[in-house]
């Protein structure tokens, strides 16, 4: 075909290719989700519902884009790190954010009645995205460390927060100036002094986020490349020593199921988005 006479527009595009050798990570987050969460009626302080349609939109992610070797999620956000050889879209930084937004978003359109069998989806949701460079695999270690304490930290200040309003009838300004100047300690204490409430036995899910993995599992002498969730301890080495290979795995692209232990999603759904 010939050349068009407009096609010199074409070099005002921005050339917005990625350093190479670097782990690129794509965090999303969720905009005005307080707002969203209480027309939609989450549990307060946290929808597991919620969380588990999170999880499986970002399986759906790590499904389709086998450069994806983790996932981390919280509350409403989550980080997707790229192999650090990756040449998907030849590492052009707007095509991956685009991408992995538009598909992790309308996912969690797309799956909302999956979990939330009994509340209409008002209107979508919006997410917004960035992305982010680390040259070292120390850098990255120490990115998803950063993130998971900031679960524990957000979540511990919520359930004190909620539970101080819910059962102990306080109003949300009351609740915010009983809380103001404590450290973790003086929640715990609150919580279970006055309460009974145990935060160590919080669903990990609550405490720790969701990291989605890929494993490769050997059933009937069969090799099937997975996707699971765990709630591991990232800040401690034990999980970095337990999974040593993350960083360097190569999936393959056959076989891929999702083993996830909380979506209670059954093989024929599963089917549905191959």
């Amino acid at each position: 075909m010939a050349k068009s006479s407009f096609e010199y527009v074409k070099k005002y595009e921005r050339d917005d290719a990625l350093l190479p050798n670097t782990w690129i990570v794509i965090r999303l987050d969720g905009k005005c989700f307080h707002k969203f969460s209480d027309d939609h009626n989450f549990t307060k302080p946290n929808d597991l519902r919620a969380l588990k349609l999170m999880n499986y939109a970002a399986y759906t992610v790590m499904k389709e884009f086998n450069d994806l070797i983790i996932g981390f999620g919280q509350s409403d956000e989550y980080s997707f790190i790229f192999k650090k050889e990756t040449s998907l879209y030849k590492r052009r930084a707007e095509k991956l954010l685009t991408t992995i937004n538009s598909k992790f978003s309308s996912s969690y359109v797309f799956y909302w009645n999956k979990f939330f069998e009994e509340e209409t989806l008002k209107y979508p949701p919006t997410f917004d995205g960035r992305i982010v460079l680390y040259p070292s695999e120390e850098n990255l270690v120490d990115y998803l460390k950063w993130r998971q304490a900031d679960v524990h930290i957000n979540n511990l200040y919520n359930t004190t927060f909620w539970t101080l309003v819910l059962k102990g009838k306080l109003s949300p300004a009351q609740a915010e100036k009983r809380l103001c100047g404590t450290v973790s300690a003086d929640k715990n204490e609150i919580l279970f002094q006055e309460f009974n409430i145990n935060y160590n036995e919080e669903l990990e899910i609550f405490k720790r986020g969701t990291i989605l993995l890929r494993k490769n599992l050997v059933e009937n002498n069969t090799s099937k490349n997975v996707i699971v969730d765990v709630h591991d301890d990232m800040l401690k080495e034990k999980f970095w020593k337990e999974h040593s290979k993350i960083l360097s795995v190569k999936p393959s692209k056959l076989n891929l199921e999702y083993t996830g232990k909380y979506t209670e999603i059954i093989r024929e759904q599963l089917n549905c988005i191959k």
